[in-house]
């Protein structure tokens, strides 16, 4: 509306001034009005195409901001599970080095039973046949509780699972072979009848379950005979497995 109104006046002026100026400044003029129109079209192009960039700016401000928002939200929860890793790494190791300490404890305060033995102590012995079969294993390798060598039966100081074993020898003029009792209750055995052969060996184990008191001991066959000397060939052993 001004740019009219200015232009307006601008010719009126000029309708005053002298014939030939007249016609020769109103076409400067109109070139000159029409320059200045063309500069301000491209002007206001280009301001909106700086408005467009303004907006792809802020645009790009704002998912910029937002990816730092985000970032950091991030970089807090990677901080939070690193502490919490490190929580866990340090309760884990006080657990397992309070596992270490049972285990040792346990295997401190846990009973340690076992014993190991065969017949003879001395020169050669034949045992049997006899009215008590009981067989008693006088030479000692190893009791660390239970077994008595002067009956030859072992009795459970604890309840627990135990394992035995034992083995024997014979020669082919009696039955061969000793039962393992328990409470006087056969087990497991051994056994080889008399035969055309010289000697018999054999051998057997069990994992027996125990109450304290229980006892256990080897016996021999009716009109039964084993042999042992110096060589250990007739033997009994057994250990506490663990308690129950």
């Amino acid at each position: 509306m001004e740019f009219g109104a200015l232009l307006l006046l601008t010719l009126l002026g000029l309708s005053f001034g002298e014939p030939g100026f007249v016609q020769r400044d109103y076409m400067n003029t109109l070139e000159w009005l029409r320059a200045k129109v063309e500069f301000i079209n491209n002007l206001e192009d280009k301001l909106k195409i700086f408005d467009g960039w303004q907006s792809d700016v802020y645009a790009l401000e704002a998912r910029l901001n937002a990816t730092v928002d985000e970032l950091t939200r991030q970089k807090a929860e990677v901080d939070r599970l690193n502490k919490e890793n490190q929580d866990m790494g340090m309760r884990l190791n006080a657990t397992e080095e309070e596992i270490d300490k049972l285990k040792q404890s346990s295997a401190k305060d846990a009973p340690q039973i076992a014993f190991s033995a065969c017949l003879s102590n001395s020169g050669e012995i034949y045992s049997g046949p006899s009215t008590d079969k009981t067989l008693v294993f006088k030479r000692i390798f190893s009791n660390t509780g239970g077994y008595d060598q002067s009956t030859g039966v072992f009795t459970a100081p604890v309840n627990g699972l135990y394992y035995f074993t034992f083995s024997t020898y014979g020669y082919n003029t009696h039955i061969a072979g000793a039962i393992l009792m328990k409470n006087g209750v056969r087990q497991i055995s051994t056994f080889d009848y008399t035969s055309d052969d010289s000697s018999d060996i054999g051998s057997n184990s069990a994992v027996l379950q125990l109450a304290a008191g229980d006892k256990v001991h080897m016996e021999l066959w009716d009109n039964g005979r084993v042999y042992d000397n110096w060589n250990g060939h007739t033997t009994f052993s057994g250990f506490l497995v663990f308690p129950v």
